[in-house]
């Protein structure tokens, strides 16, 4: 087997020629991941229910010399995601973002609001995969990042919505990866902890919670956006070639410690 050069070792990371797609970029971690992938060499699609929303993305990723386009698409309605993203030409990575959280009682849970959270959280999700796997198949090196939760693993009170929307996201990402293997596209899932974002900050208003949950976590801190940037270039790019199905937590040891 012959050495890796350090230009290899470079190149396995490199976004460069790549085209991605990112739901759900217009703030928080679809942002902060749309950024990091422009910042490795990628040119980006980016989407969200309002497209006049992603401008301030669509500045950052331009700032990085790479190419963005902006489109709206509701992840609630399926024929606009196959609109949308079928109309896209080549793609080669998307990161499947798009979610929306809204605690309730599980006693107190209307139709609607369950319909909200599983149609946006999961079913989008798997029409967008779909839409996304179907630009992929040429190059044999698609790679599509889900974003799973802590909720796909424990129970979370208030969230039963959404922790089963997360908890059907493993489940998709492993029947995908290995059913679109033999094309060439991996489908691995990133679980992130606990991150303040705007959906999050509910949880953040409780001091006795913040408290309570910051000592559960072995590392001592809740995550910062920068914590899940690693994780996602290095299941887009080549560095992880080998490797589908998975889902990664990144929560700061909790998982680990319950």
């Amino acid at each position: 087997m012959n050495k890796l050069s350090q230009t290899n070792i470079d190149g396995l990371f490199s976004l460069a020629q790549r085209r991605a797609l990112v739901t759900g970029a217009s703030r928080g971690i679809g942002q902060a991941l749309a950024v990091a992938l422009a910042k490795a060499g990628a040119d980006l699609v980016i989407t969200a229910r309002s497209q006049n929303s992603l401008s301030e993305t669509a500045d950052l990723i331009s700032a990085e010399g790479r190419e963005v386009n902006c489109i709206a698409c509701d992840q609630q309605n399926v024929d606009q995601i196959r609109h949308e993203i079928g109309s896209l030409g080549e793609l080669d990575i998307l990161i499947n973002n798009a979610g929306v959280e809204d605690v309730c009682p599980a006693k107190d849970i209307e139709e609607a609001l369950w319909d909200k959270i599983l149609d946006t959280n999961l079913k989008g999700a798997f029409f967008t995969a779909q839409a996304a796997a179907k630009l992929m198949g040429s190059s044999k090196n698609g790679s599509i990042i889900n974003l799973a939760s802590l909720t796909s693993f424990v129970g979370i009170p208030t969230a039963v919505p959404y922790g089963s929307s997360k908890s059907g996201i493993v489940g998709m990402t492993r029947a995908l990866a290995t059913e679109w293997a033999p094309e060439g596209i991996r489908v691995n899932a990133i679980a992130p902890g606990y991150f303040r974002t705007e959906m999050t900050e509910v949880f953040y208003q409780n001091e006795d919670w913040v408290t309570s949950m910051q000592e559960k976590i072995p590392l001592g801190r809740f995550g910062q956006l920068e914590d899940l940037v690693g994780v996602a270039l290095f299941l887009a790019s080549d560095a992880s070639k080998y490797i589908t199905g998975q889902i990664i937590g990144i929560d700061g040891g909790y998982l680990a410690a319950i």
